[in-house]
Order: C-alpha cells, then sequence, then structure tokens
C-alpha cells in the first residue's frame, strides 16, 4: 500500500515498454471526482477487477468507469458456467495490490487480462497505492498486457 507498491507498477511498464505518467491525488468520494483529479473522464478511468475463475485461476478484467460487468457475456468469453469477484484477500493474495490500487502492472501473479473493447485512447489504471493511477495509452496497454479484447460490460447502473 505504500510508495513500493507504485515504484513495482512503474517498473513492471518500464519493462513492457510502456510510457505511463503517475498522478498523485489525495483521496476521492465517487468515479467523477477520481477523474476529475486524474485530468480524465469517468469512461478513461479503468477498474482493475480480479475474477475468480477457479480455486488458483484468476483474470485480471479492465473495466471502464462508467461500465459494469455483464457477467453472462464474461463467462462466455472464458467458456464456464461460473465465475465471481475475488475476495479483498485473495486479490491481495494474488496481486499484491489492496482493492483500490490494484493493477495488472507489477502483480505478484501473472494474470491473463481481459479488456472491455469499448476501452480506447488514454486511459488510467490503479498505480499501486491510494490515491495513484497511472496514465497510459490503451493500445499501448493492451499489446504490452497481451490482453484479450471482448465486449464484457453494460453501462453502470
Amino acid at each position: 500500500m505504500s510508495a513500493d507498491g507504485v515504484d513495482r507498477a512503474v517498473a513492471a511498464a518500464a519493462t513492457l515498454g510502456l510510457t505511463v505518467t503517475v498522478t498523485r491525488h489525495g483521496p476521492v468520494g465517487s468515479l467523477a471526482e477520481a477523474a476529475a483529479a486524474r485530468g480524465i473522464e469517468p469512461h478513461q478511468l479503468l477498474k482493475t477487477m480480479v475474477v475468480r475463475v477457479a480455486a488458483d485461476d484468476h483474470r485480471f478484467v479492465l473495466v471502464p468507469g462508467d461500465r459494469e460487468i455483464a457477467w453472462p457475456r464474461l463467462r462466455a468469453l472464458l467458456g464456464v458456467n461460473r465465475l465471481s469477484l475475488a475476495t479483498a484477500e485473495s486479490a491481495y493474495e494474488v496481486t499484491g495490490y489492496v482493492r483500490g490500487t490494484i493493477t495488472p502492472l507489477g502483480s505478484a501473479t501473472a494474470l491473463p487480462v481481459v479488456v472491455d473493447s469499448s476501452v480506447a485512447g488514454i486511459v488510467s489504471i490503479g498505480g499501486g497505492a491510494p490515491g495513484v493511477g497511472l496514465t497510459v495509452d490503451a493500445t499501448a496497454l493492451v499489446a504490452a498486457l497481451d490482453a484479450q479484447v471482448a465486449d464484457v460490460t453494460v453501462p453502470a447502473t
């Protein structure tokens, strides 16, 4: 939860050849506040969700801030009948990051990544610590993570 998480995420981005801009901001109370603090629109703020497929099988799912996972679509994509969000504890065990700071960059465990097909342009992802975001080009991020791009979200309700 300290700067170590940020350092780990930034180092991982550099290793992957990604150019990121680190944005640090104080506590925020909403998606709109978080996006404004990072100088982006809400749809550009990506939530990194850790999804449990099976006991030792997890995936990262990158979801625009104004959208949520469409579980039937994600199940169909992954070819399974059941999925769930990882608990806060298991997400930490798998990634080394606490909820709200999780990023696929520098994760303790390399996980396959699914990115919603609506993700494009400049985006901000978790930076490994509270109040830290990493701004990056979405196309470069998808390529660097060898992510699977698919329509797996719906507008948030």
